[in-house]
């Protein structure tokens, strides 16, 4: 005569299949974020492709600096990369920044990782990139305007250096007053190439 399975075994069971699907929903969500993120991002199917990009600058005139006297920063360069790696089914993105200062000569940047993209708690449910550089370096949050033309950049913190100094240990730009949030709008991929060192992902960028 064949056992029954005991009570405890089917609930044991019930929960494990409950979790799996659980599991496996959670991440068909996160995976029809990120898609729905990157296409409008990307404006194409992001997944196709083994790298993508998205530029952002905004330069600021001596209008809005005079309205916002504390901001140390007159201009602003974002590029975004998304790219699939073999142990992730859902785009990795990563972020590259570029700044230039009102009373501080030179160009300077920051780079870092952003992982993947995460929805907020607002009611929108608004999907963003939290980005950070390593070593503890601070980071930044991007947005991505419903019309996708522009991202909203906010910052706390973030380390940076000064783009023909790589080996300085940096400094810091801290999010004051005026420096917290930075609206920046889509541009050519052409304006973000000063960002860029590798050859081979420069001649990449051209072929977009």
């Amino acid at each position: 005569m064949r056992s029954r399975p005991s009570l405890v075994a089917v609930a044991v069971g019930t929960i494990i299949a409950v979790l799996a699907a659980a599991g496996a929903g959670a991440h068909a969500e996160a995976a029809s974020t990120n898609n729905g993120f990157a296409k409008r991002l990307f404006a194409g199917d992001a997944g196709k492709q083994e790298k993508s990009y998205a530029c952002f600058v905004r330069l600021y005139d001596a209008v809005h600096l005079a309205r916002h006297p504390l901001q140390k920063v007159n201009a602003m360069k974002l590029l975004i990369t998304a790219e699939k790696v073999a142990e992730d089914e859902v785009l990795n993105y990563s972020f590259r920044l570029g700044l230039a200062f009102r009373n501080r000569p030179g160009n300077f940047d920051s780079s870092g990782d952003c992982g993947h993209v995460k929805e907020t708690l607002s009611p929108d449910n608004k999907a963003q990139l939290d980005c950070s550089v390593d070593c503890e370096g601070g980071g930044i949050t991007v947005e991505l305007a419903g019309d996708s033309k522009s991202t909203k950049i906010r910052l706390d913190t973030i380390r940076i250096w000064h783009n023909n100094k790589p080996d300085d240990d940096g400094f810091s730009l801290s999010g004051g007053a005026d420096d917290r949030v930075f609206r920046l709008d889509r541009a050519s991929l052409e304006q973000c190439r000063s960002l860029v060192t590798d050859r081979k992902e420069l001649a990449a960028m051209r072929r977009k």
